[in-house]
């Protein structure tokens, strides 16, 4: 079975943090599409956007954006989920409360994923305050510190009223590499190079370039 790249597992992490947040928040359904996108760069784009950068042991800058519909069908769902009349809710994407809800969300969000990626990888980081702001055109993101040629990734995702929002997402080049599995891929190399080559010293760089 072909290895998957750590970016893209983060991004499957990420798929699930934003369906099980959001559903929890608004007693609603999220569907996000099963096709990652690799794109050239990461941007926040109208109606609503949120970013928020993370570091530590990997280091990266989610953004999720939303259009209109969608921010504002969220955040109505989420309200009338804990009880608030419809009268009493914001009617426009671009209210306060409907901006500080996106930044709410993304904050658990943004968490959520980071707590998943400790359990399966035992790696941490930390996130500074989600910022959300209305938009009219697309801003280009990127992180001053980043390492060289960060990779990047774009996931699509609908609401229950099938209203768009988008999350993108860069992390610096790595590769989460599990001791266990390394250790195992050693011990079968090792037992592999012994029944060849008779007992013969093994290759440390044909074990590592299997994990690049």
């Amino acid at each position: 079975m072909p290895k998957v790249k750590t970016i893209n597992r983060v991004a499957q992490i990420c798929c699930n943090a934003v369906k099980h947040v959001l559903e929890q928040n608004t007693g609603s359904k999220i569907r996000y599409s099963p096709t990652i996108q690799n794109v050239p760069n990461i941007s926040l784009k109208p109606d609503l956007g949120c970013f928020v950068q993370f570091s530590g042991d990997y280091s990266g800058l989610f953004i999720m954006n939303f259009s209109a519909e969608a921010a504002l069908e969220l955040y109505q769902k989420a309200m009338s989920f804990m009880g608030l009349p419809q009268e009493e809710m914001a009617q426009d994407y671009d209210a306060d409360e409907v901006v500080n809800f996106i930044g709410e969300m993304v904050n658990q969000i943004i968490g959520t994923a980071r707590r998943m990626v400790e359990e399966e990888y035992g790696l941490s980081a930390s996130n500074n305050q989600p910022k959300a702001i209305t938009i009219s055109s697309a801003i280009t993101m990127s992180i001053a510190t980043m390492l060289d040629r960060p990779v990047c990734r774009r996931l699509s995702f609908k609401t229950e009223n099938n209203s768009a929002f988008y999350v993108e997402m860069n992390m610096e080049q790595t590769e989460f590499i599990r001791l266990e599995d390394f250790e195992a891929q050693n011990n079968h190399l090792k037992e592999r190079n012994s029944s060849n080559q008779g007992g013969s010293d093994l290759d440390i760089d044909a074990l590592i370039e299997q994990y690049s």
